[in-house]
């Protein structure tokens, strides 16, 4: 046992680990890592709103219709038709019609993924 009082094969790991993260960047060219930068950057921005992240957080537990979106956010169907148009334009969604009726559901697993971690870094447990 590490006089801090964590078992010494730990810290070993969490040594390792962090040494793999900071190599992460230094493994790839500057110009395939600015790509990846700007695409991060892009996934980011598009979620870098209360409305769109509100509405992927919903979209997270299943497809939804532009109607229950509404009812769900409490707006009004200009507004969250303005921020599904944005998350389209991104290919954060993907939408099918039914009649009348648009239903809206995640198509990118990488916005899924980044979306529950600011759930459970936010909103879980609150």
């Amino acid at each position: 046992m590490a006089p801090d009082g964590r078992d010494q094969y730990q810290g070993t790991a969490e040594a390792d680990a962090t040494a793999d993260r900071s190599e992460r960047c230094a493994r790839l060219d500057a110009e395939e890592l600015m790509g990846r930068a700007q695409d991060a950057a892009n996934l980011l921005k598009a979620l870098a709103h209360e409305g769109r992240l509100m509405i992927m957080c919903h979209l997270t537990s299943g497809e939804k219709s532009v109607t229950e979106l509404e009812n769900l956010l409490e707006s009004r169907q200009a507004a969250v038709s303005q921020q599904l148009a944005r998350l389209r334009l991104e290919g954060l969604v993907s939408y099918r019609r039914d009649g009348k009726a648009i239903y809206y559901s995640l198509s990118d697993p990488r916005a899924a993924r980044v979306v529950e971690l600011v759930y459970d870094m936010f909103c879980s447990g609150a």
